[in-house]
């Protein structure tokens, strides 16, 4: 006769992790020191000698942001180092333990790459809706009237938002004398 009573299974031995997982929000640190480091020598190399108008140069605010990006990654870092861990959203629904899915990762990346190379040839309301179009099909979606559709309405509204709203000017390619 067996039982329909679960029975829960104690684990033998506790997972161990490596240090470097366990202290993965390291890699954030050294990410916003590098780009605090980056803001600040770009903030040095500002000529100041043109638009200087008064005691506030052109230097002030990114000096400030650099200064702050170093002192959140060296505060960050402290905190890692002494057991501080990020908790994990409640909200959230993700398996941490999933292994990646490369395949959607690539295309994507494929997608966005191709979308950079070719904007200055084709335009940008093209090749946006190629890239759209590729990213909903990377992400899973199959139908192959709409999504076209939904990708050249998004790009072309994009670009003339941009371009007739905020009057900044995207390449249009071929499509210039069309809209």
């Amino acid at each position: 006769m067996s039982s329909t009573v679960d029975k829960k299974e104690s684990p033998a031995e506790p997972v161990r992790e490596g240090w470097w997982r366990s202290h993965s929000e390291l890699g954030i640190c050294v990410l916003l020191l590098a780009v605090g480091a980056l803001v600040l020598v770009d903030a040095a190399l500002i000529p100041t000698d043109f638009a200087q108008r008064g005691p506030v140069g052109p230097k002030a605010v990114p000096i400030v942001v650099g200064s702050l990006l170093v002192l959140v990654s060296l505060l960050l870092a402290r905190d890692v180092l002494r057991g501080g861990r990020g908790e994990a959203e409640a909200g959230e629904d993700v398996d941490l333990d999933a292994p990646t899915d490369w395949r959607t990762l690539l295309l994507l990346s494929g997608f966005f790459l191709l979308n950079a190379a070719l904007i200055n040839i084709i335009g940008f309301p093209a090749s946006a809706a190629i890239m759209f179009w590729g990213a909903a099909y990377a992400l899973g979606s199959r139908n192959l009237v709409r999504d076209p559709l939904i990708a050249a309405a998004i790009s072309v509204l994009t670009w003339l938002a941009f371009n007739e709203l905020l009057g900044v000017p995207l390449p249009g390619g071929p499509l210039m004398g069309v809209l």
